[in-house]
């Protein structure tokens, strides 16, 4: 590796970093506006949003020059492809806190229900999948990576749960229909955030394996060692 090459190869892990830290510092505004229905807040979430667009642009510049100059192969070429998909993902979450955002916007505008759940288990745990991910790239953390994969299914239970318990309170409150539909759609983007997590890992996983593991593979490669 020429020393150049090396230098823009630190230089693009430095900004994915630095977005990811962005993008973990939104979800963490877009919880605790939930937590307090926070207008204010929320509309900041929505005002600087552009600031992950652009940083995410950044990022696919840099390795889109490196990978046409320096024409990268072996680990070097795998570190960037995954920092393409993980830059992509990370925008995503960037996203899904806007579309939370939008949610507190309009649930705050109506006078609140008394509910008994809250979205306070499942918003920690995405934003604990997000953070393991970050975590795992930046120390290539196999075994953090797949943690994170593990905890994609109770994120998707807690999900279901809170759909369940929303349709029972609505069938109560034909009035708040409108609200309570916000209220699903918000666990649905916490949902997703774990979602873009768990892909963030198997990214990491390719990163450090050179294996795909999208779509179960990794379960299924697991199985066949054991066999």
């Amino acid at each position: 590796m020429t020393k150049r090459l090396q230098r823009e190869l630190e230089k693009t892990k430095k900004s994915i970093l630095a977005l990811g830290a962005m993008v973990e510092e939104r979800i963490r505004m877009a919880i605790k506006a939930i937590e307090s229905w926070d207008a204010d807040l929320a509309n900041e979430i929505i005002r600087k949003d552009y600031e992950i667009d652009e940083l995410e642009i950044e990022v696919e510049e840099e390795c889109l020059k490196i990978l046409a100059l320096h024409q990268p192969v072996a680990v070097d070429l795998r570190f960037l492809i995954a920092v393409i998909k993980i830059n992509s993902e990370l925008e995503r979450i960037g996203d899904e806190a806007v579309n939370i955002a939008n949610r507190v916007c309009n649930i705050s505008k109506r006078k609140r229900l008394e509910l008994y759940f809250d979205f306070k288990e499942l918003a920690e745990k995405a934003a604990t999948m997000l953070r393991m991910s970050l975590d795992s790239l930046v120390n290539l953390d196999l075994d953090l990576a797949l943690k994170v994969l593990t905890l994609d299914d109770e994120v998707d239970r807690m999900h279901r749960e809170i759909y369940d318990k929303i349709k029972e309170v609505m069938a109560r409150n034909p009035d708040y229909v409108a609200y309570l539909i916000n209220l699903y759609t918000t666990s649905r983007h916490l949902e997703r955030v774990g979602d873009h997590s768990t892909n963030i890992a198997e990214e990491v996983i390719y990163l450090i394996e050179g294996e795909i593991v999208r779509h179960g593979r990794w379960d299924a490669k697991t199985e066949e060692k054991k066999g």
